[in-house]
């Protein structure tokens, strides 16, 4: 027998494999403040600003993801380095193009070496 609200026996109702999502929202804005060593006001400062807005709980309760956890430490260290928000939210819109394109590169790279390879075999 399974409990209500559970897939294929799981209690949790497949919430436990959710866990592994980074975009899953299940820190609360105090466990995130703890794990970034910053005050809670600073993640609210965040969210008002539009930079990194936390998902809600049905209470109306921010919940963070790990995903926003890593954004919301990237904009610490460079806030700590003196940019201003809208600087460093620029600064990692670019960080992040840039690692896209670089990731781009070497699948491309992977692909032109494949070939060589094909042509010089046969």
């Amino acid at each position: 027998m399974t409990a209500p609200g559970s897939r294929d026996g799981d209690p949790a109702g497949g919430r436990v494999e959710r866990m592994d999502d980074p975009d899953f929202p299940v820190l609360t804005m105090s466990q995130a403040a703890a794990l970034l060593g910053v005050q809670a006001a600073f993640l609210r400062s965040l969210d008002t600003a539009g930079v990194l807005q936390p998902h809600r709980s049905p209470g109306g309760h921010r919940r963070y993801s790990r995903h926003q956890l890593t954004l919301a430490a990237r904009l610490r260290g460079l806030l700590d380095e003196g940019h201003t928000l809208a600087s460093a939210e620029v600064i990692l819109g670019l960080q992040d193009e840039l690692a896209d394109a670089r990731a781009d590169s070497e699948r491309l790279q992977a692909t032109v070496d494949r070939l060589r390879d094909r042509r010089t075999r046969e």
